[in-house]
């Protein structure tokens, strides 16, 4: 196969990894360097992990937020350093509310909620990541962040200390200290136990298939699991050019709302469609003449 593999790939992640040992084993598998991910999962983590292979890395950058879909196991009764079972634990508590009583404070977190991110998590402070510097035993001041709850379902297990709870959130919601979060709200303390992503954006687990199902495929049945590029703007308003319009577009010409009967907002993106399908991600800025597509990044050689 001569042309570079290019397209999304759904992984479900298994555990016990990180998310860039995946682009490792997916950039042996599909023979490109050109691999990257969306939204990392922590090492005990499993579930949905879209891969971008070939031309499709160049996305990255252009992501629209998504929302998530999660499944986690709540351990009530601990308070650990990491804010999940793999942490050292801080303290424990042997009196665990009613199911009730759980629910109850569970319901509260549905909604806008400002979350401090966790100490160990990839995001940077200074350049440094957070997990780095939590590992050398330094703590920093992180400031609460605006995410949002859309749905929380709460179901009781087998052992009256933990609930599986099923999270439909925002984006850059961190579920470990959520989890963190109730146990602190009910008084006993509170860490994740286990974590499955079963959605992002609208690539699902149903879509995915593991590193080990992959590596019984040829590549072209590897090829063949690939989504279009396209797919990872699936939310954005698709805007189909004329031949005229698109080889202007590809020359870097704005494009005037107007002349193509397109109504859209200042700094809205679109998907760019031409002859041959999606071609481009397009922006919308204010000319002059009156507001204009503009295109900021092309996918098709």
């Amino acid at each position: 196969m001569n042309k570079e593999p290019s397209g999304v790939l759904v992984v479900n992640k298994h555990g016990g990894v990180t998310s860039h040992d995946i682009v490792y084993k997916i950039r042996k598998l599909y023979g490109t360097a050109r691999v990257g991910h969306t939204g990392t999962l922590d090492p005990m983590a499993t579930g949905v992990l879209a891969m971008l292979v070939g031309r499709a890395a160049k996305a990255a950058e252009y992501l629209v937020s998504d929302t998530k879909r999660y499944r986690a196991r709540l351990r009530l009764g601990i308070r650990t350093d990491t804010e999940d079972t793999t942490g050292a634990v801080l303290s424990s508590c042997e009196e665990i509310p009613s199911e009730e009583r759980v629910r109850e404070v569970c319901s509260a977190f549905v909604g806008r909620i400002k979350q401090i991110p966790p100490m160990y998590s990839a995001l940077k402070v200074d350049g440094k990541k957070l997990c780095d510097l939590a590992r050398q035993g330094v703590t920093v001041e992180r400031e609460a962040r605006e995410i949002e709850i859309f749905s929380l379902e709460v179901t009781p297990t087998e052992e009256r200390e933990s609930y599986i709870l099923d999270v439909f959130c925002s984006s850059g919601t961190y579920i470990r200290t959520l989890c963190a979060d109730i146990g602190e709200a009910l008084g006993c303390g509170g860490a994740m136990a286990a974590l499955e992503r079963r959605a992002a954006g609208e690539f699902t687990i149903e879509q995915s298939v593991t590193v080990d199902e992959l590596s019984e495929m040829t590549l072209e049945e590897r090829v063949e699991r690939l989504l279009p590029t396209e797919s990872l703007f699936e939310p954005l308003r698709k805007v189909r050019l004329v031949p005229f319009y698109e080889r202007l577009c590809r020359n870097g010409c704005e494009i005037y709302l107007r002349k193509i009967g397109v109504s859209a907002e200042e700094g809205e993106r679109v998907s760019l469609y031409g002859e041959k399908g999606f071609f481009a991600l397009g922006e919308v800025r204010s000319y002059t003449d009156g507001k204009a597509i503009k295109m900021i990044k092309l996918f098709e050689l």
